[in-house]
């Protein structure tokens, strides 16, 4: 079983930034933004199935079991499905395989559209090598300030404690006498909306608009479940700030700051470090989630509910800062054009 989980848990560090990538380098730019979103919304849909898969657990033995065997349909029709898309035309342009890039862009894009995707494509892909990149180009060279960003924005992602939210959210349910299954599901629910609204929006008000609505939404959301937990506040009151709270800060979440890092670093990296780059950043973000997961609840008991969340409140205000100061909005442009506006040119 240990065995089985590492296998698990190494592919899902793997499946997320490899699916992002996929999806940008697939899909037009004037409709990338939604297609982006929808990993999203499946990641939501799939986290609402498991829940509703589980429920059983309780009652019934051995249900453990049958909860692995549906989990192995999705990743079986996943693997089967793949054999029939089309490879990205970035990495068949790269690797200097052209007339290949060419009829993938015909079955993404159609006949008429080729000739111009390609000539696009031509600014920027050299067909380097993507094994010459080396790590020193990434942190030292002329993408420094570009990995620097992406590299960021997933750290602070992680550190506005949304983790901490989804992981230990039946508890602060369980205090207001709603059962795990049902507070479980109102997370599921709020983030699920949160998720559309972001399908919804993506194109018409761009990613920057969108981050900077949904860190300063999750602002709001800690500063009502830091207020709950102050002496301000009467025992009656604090349930429904702190309930609500956890919901707001999901919901604004799953609206801005959930989907549009994926969506953003797979557009700001050049293509010929995009891979590696991405590696970098997800690197920060899973090891982010782990040390977050793994102190939460004692900081909870040694610091409190109030300094905790003032903590996570400080870090969602700093995201705010941030991406107003340095995030740039790659609504509707070609990844070609978003590398000319990012990168120095040599």
């Amino acid at each position: 079983m240990l065995l089985g989980r590492l296998f698990v848990g190494t592919r899902m560090g793997i499946g997320p930034p490899v699916a992002a990538l996929y999806v940008t380098e697939v899909s037009p730019a004037y409709v990338r933004d939604t297609y982006g979103s929808f990993t999203q919304i499946a990641t939501c849909l799939g986290l609402m199935a498991a829940l509703f898969i589980g429920f059983p657990a309780k009652e019934t033995e051995g249900w453990w079991r049958i909860c692995f065997w549906v989990s192995a349909v999705p990743a079986a029709m996943l693997a089967l499905f793949m054999e029939f898309s089309a490879e990205s035309p970035h990495w068949l342009f790269k690797r200097g395989r052209g007339a290949e890039a060419e009829a993938a862009f015909e079955k993404l894009l159609g006949g008429p559209y080729v000739k111009g995707a390609m000539a696009e494509l031509s600014k920027s892909e050299r067909g380097d090598e993507a094994d010459t990149v080396k790590l020193s180009e990434i942190f030292c060279g002329h993408h420094r300030r570009v990995v620097f960003i992406a590299s960021t924005l997933f750290a602070l992602q992680q550190l506005s404690g949304i983790n901490a939210v989804f992981y230990f959210s039946s508890t602060v349910f369980k205090s207001a006498g709603v059962p795990s299954e049902s507070a479980n599901i109102c997370v599921g629910i709020a983030n699920l909306l949160g998720s559309f609204v972001a399908l919804l929006l993506m194109d018409k008000l761009g990613r920057k608009v969108l981050l900077i609505g949904s860190f300063s939404g999750m602002v709001v959301a800690m500063v009502l479940q830091a207020t709950s937990a102050s002496s301000l506040v009467s025992s009656s009151n604090e349930v429904y700030l702190s309930v609500g709270g956890m919901l707001l800060f999901v919901l604004t979440f799953a609206i801005g700051a959930g989907p549009v890092p994926g969506v953003l670093l797979s557009e700001i990296f050049p293509g010929r470090i995009r891979a590696k780059a991405m590696s970098v950043c997800m690197a920060v973000h899973w090891v982010i989630n782990f040390f977050v997961g793994l102190l939460f609840l004692r900081l909870l008991e040694q610091i409190g509910p109030l300094v905790l969340n003032s903590i996570f409140a400080t870090f969602c205000l700093l995201a705010v800062i941030f991406v107003k100061k340095n995030v740039l909005e790659t609504k509707g442009k070609s990844l070609q054009e978003i590398e000319i506006a990012l990168v120095p040119q040599e």
